[in-house]
């Protein structure tokens, strides 16, 4: 519909176009024109933003002062999204092999805004984000509650970009490095998606859950790649699924009593570098077969720590026992109290059980020191560790999600996170920081490290920290002290008085 030449007639600023608008076209809109652009060889005018409205044969600009409801924020969360968003830049990369630059962007700033505000739910991210620095560090990513649902179910339909990711996270894993592999449950009472079952832990916890299986390096003390498996799913049948999935050739994985190696004997045959360490259980024949509760001598280091190794010729293994005489002290005085407390007890149940108190029966394809396997399986527990933070830190014990497609693409997110908090954590421990405060601590410390500014032109500022707090953005990196200063530490109490 043409505009009235009495309306054109009008005068308005220069450079500016009249558009008609409303249900029968009779209300004008003044818009500015910002520049063009070529389209099929011709050049186009770019209209901007209205700038006034004609009524009454009259121009009307609008208000130049900003409504609050529509003006841009002065004071924004900087600290912790900015430490968190230096710290994902190599997982950042390693996203923009699989994934176009646009869903990487937004796969970053929901696993970052996941690590910063743990327990953030989907519907208040464009809240966090749009108050925070990753707006202004990743402009225009849509984080609306439409929006992110959708997204996150058509990640879960890509999975096979999400297991190439984990591919080729496991593909950077070195022949003599070691894997821990572990599972944890999470909680899923959805009843339109597969994978929600119950577990063997269905008695006590009352809820279906999903099963999350883990990889995590000793050496990197980062999770290496995760798989989501049905909740009722044995771990003995995960194990061989996840090697194959995420084409794990590599590495001495170190298991747990729920992942014994002939479940995933092919794999470990077909491999000459993916080697294993499990432990097996106290009532396995390999101990009476073998005598392993007959003991060699002391470990090294562990006086009160006992060992005996032992060759399987047939299954080409080693087993190897240790018996930890603190331990089995504990374990035998649990024991006996618990018959005294309603218990039976009796010699011969007594001397049976005697023999394992205390004890852990491992065995590899390996032949290692027994000094050697027992350091390494020492330090099995960091995965705990990860698992800990998985579930409390980032507040991950459930799923929040409905059908296959959401549980696959928002668990890798959650995957994200958890390798992203572990970055943060052990640059945390390479300064020193976690021996003052723990974790949650210094992540609050960092969420008030906020930045403002006084006008549009003006530049962000830091907002005011006490010397502490400032101390710990000077460690990591965050602000720089003028010509070296430090802050000013001022005494406790109050001040003497003047004789």
């Amino acid at each position: 519909m043409s505009i009235p030449a009495e309306i054109l007639a009008v005068k308005r600023p220069l450079n500016t176009v009249v558009i008609a608008y409303g249900k029968d076209k009779n209300h004008f809109a003044v818009r500015q024109r910002v520049g063009c652009k070529y389209v099929n060889g011709r050049s186009v005018p770019v209209n901007g933003p209205t700038i006034g409205h004609i009524e009454h044969g009259t121009y009307i600009p609008l208000d130049p002062i900003e409504k609050v409801t529509k003006s841009k924020l002065d004071l924004r969360v900087w600290g912790s999204v900015e430490f968190a968003n230096r710290m994902f830049e190599p997982i950042l990369e390693e996203i923009r092999e699989v994934f176009h630059e646009d869903d990487a962007f937004r796969i970053t700033t929901m696993a970052i805004l996941r690590t910063c505000f743990p327990g953030i739910k989907d519907h208040e991210l464009k809240e966090a984000y749009d108050t925070s620095f990753l707006s202004l560090l990743y402009p225009k990513v849509g984080l609306s509650k439409n929006s992110v649902s959708t997204f996150i179910g058509n990640l879960g339909r890509n999975c096979s970009r999400i297991l190439q990711f984990m591919s080729n996270r496991v593909k950077r894993v070195k022949a003599g490095e070691h894997l821990v592999i572990d599972g944890t449950l999470k909680s899923d009472e959805s009843t339109v998606n597969t994978l929600s079952n119950f577990s063997r832990k269905a008695k006590t916890k009352g809820t279906k859950d999903i099963c999350v299986i883990y990889a995590y390096s000793l050496e990197t003390k980062e999770p290496i790649c995760s798989e989501v498996f049905p909740g009722n799913m044995l771990d003995c049948t995960c194990y061989g699924r996840f090697i194959a999935d995420n084409n794990i050739q590599k590495g001495i994985i170190v298991g747990d009593k729920g992942f014994p190696s002939g479940s995933a004997a092919g794999h470990f045959k077909a491999n000459k570098d993916l080697h294993y360490l499990n432990p097996i259980h106290r009532n396995a024949k390999y101990i009476s077969t073998f005598d392993l509760h007959n003991y060699q001598g002391q470990l090294a280091g562990h006086p009160e720590i006992q060992y005996c190794k032992k060759h399987v010729p047939k299954a080409n293994k080693y087993l190897y026992a240790f018996r930890n005489s603190q331990t089995a002290y504990r374990e035998e005085t649990t024991w006996l109290n618990s018959c005294s407390n309603g218990g039976t007890y009796s010699d011969e149940e007594h001397k049976r059980k005697s023999k394992s108190f205390g004890t852990i029966v491992l065995e590899s394809d390996l032949d290692l020191t027994p000094e050697e396997i027992y350091k390494v399986y020492a330090k099995r527990w960091e995965i705990e560790l990860v698992m800990r933070y998985y579930k409390s830190a980032l507040d991950f014990d459930e799923t929040r999600v409905q059908n296959d497609y959401s549980v696959l693409g928002t668990e890798f997110i959650d995957f994200l996170a958890s390798v992203l908090t572990m970055k943060m954590i052990n640059r945390f421990d390479e300064l020193d920081l976690l021996v003052k405060m723990p974790y949650g601590k210094i992540m609050s410390i960092l969420k008030r490290a906020q930045k403002v500014r006084i006008s549009e032109k003006a530049e962000w500022q830091l907002v005011s920290l006490n010397p502490s707090q400032e101390e710990i953005l000077v460690k990591l990196g965050l602000i720089v002290k003028e010509d070296g200063a430090q802050p000013q530490r001022r005494n406790r109490g109050r001040p003497k008085k003047v004789q």
